[in-house]
């Protein structure tokens, strides 16, 4: 895979002399950019060899990672089931119009069946509903998309001190964390509101992959705006400015709240003069047409 950092040109660095890139990881793969392309990559190769037919998987009405599993399914040639928190909302919005539209099979669960997802009863009734299923968890965070997130770190050439990615279920997180090995400082900046809890999460995950225990990282909490897939007028004035400024597409719900977090954190005098910084452009422009539908928003400055 290709690399690219975007470096970022901007009064407020100059004035705080830190150097900032975006890793264009939203340019990763033309359907299944980002973290997710990381994330499924090796799951992809496990349902190969495994010979599986179905993809199953989990989230919300907006979410990323359906859209990425169901485009997956389309493009490696597997069948893709993807049960959905909530109910069935006619006409389907646009993140589940595009996954129907590669094939996934929608099924709805309500709150209560959803938050049995981990459970491993639950897990092994809904396998039974697929010909061959490879069963992905929610945000398709486990050890296999660690792997492919490690690759993250290990791709990068250009010299860094610290690392910024937006943290949802922490899958990617976790993978740099892993993949930096102790090296530098790793910030996450979760998108839900009490984000505190993915810090065991994260360190278990990390733990499981490598075996050990990395002190060189920390969350940053907050700069939820109000919790996941919420908003302020502040955030989209933020991410409006940046498009015109650096040319950068970001999304409302992670990459455009973790760099307002870290041109806050650089105003603050958080990082030293000096620090090379490298915030991790994870995707998610695809949720932009279900998220102007939802909050009724007039997105003109978008392309």
């Amino acid at each position: 895979m290709s690399v690219f950092l975007q470096p970022l040109s901007d009064p407020v660095l100059t004035q705080k002399g830190v150097e900032v890139a975006v890793l264009r990881e939203d340019l990763l793969h033309p359907s299944i950019p980002g973290n997710k392309w990381r994330k499924l990559k090796y799951n992809i190769r496990a349902a190969q060899e495994q010979q599986a037919q179905t993809l199953i998987t989990f989230g919300g009405a907006f979410s990323n990672h359906i859209a990425a599993v169901a485009a997956a399914g389309q493009e490696y040639g597997f069948a893709t089931l993807g049960y959905i928190r909530g109910e069935e909302i006619l006409p389907l919005n646009p993140t589940l119009q595009y996954a129907t539209g590669c094939g996934m099979e929608l099924r709805y669960l309500n709150r209560t069946q959803y938050r049995l997802r981990n459970d491993l009863q639950f897990r092994a009734e809904i396998e039974k509903a697929a010909p061959k299923p490879y069963l992905l968890p929610e945000g398709g965070t486990n050890l296999l998309a660690v792997k492919g997130c490690t690759e993250i770190v290990y791709e990068l050439t250009q010299p860094w001190d610290v690392l910024c990615v937006a943290a949802g279920t922490g899958g990617t997180l976790a993978g740099i964390v892993a993949g930096a090995k102790g090296k530098g400082s790793i910030l996450g900046f979760p998108a839900l509101k009490g984000g505190e809890f993915l810090q065991p999460e994260v360190a278990q995950l990390v733990q499981a992959y490598t075996g050990q225990a990395y002190q060189n990282w920390e969350l940053q909490t907050g700069y939820h705006f109000g919790g996941y897939a919420k908003h302020t007028p502040e955030l989209l004035t933020f991410i409006q400015d940046f498009h015109a400024t650096q040319g950068i597409l970001l999304d409302p719900v992670y990459t455009g709240k973790m760099l307002y977090g870290v041109f806050d954190l650089i105003m603050q005098d958080y990082f030293t003069r000096g620090t090379k910084l490298v915030a991790v452009h994870t995707g998610g422009q695809q949720g932009w047409a279900g998220y102007a539908q939802r909050y009724n928003l007039n997105l003109g400055f978008i392309d």
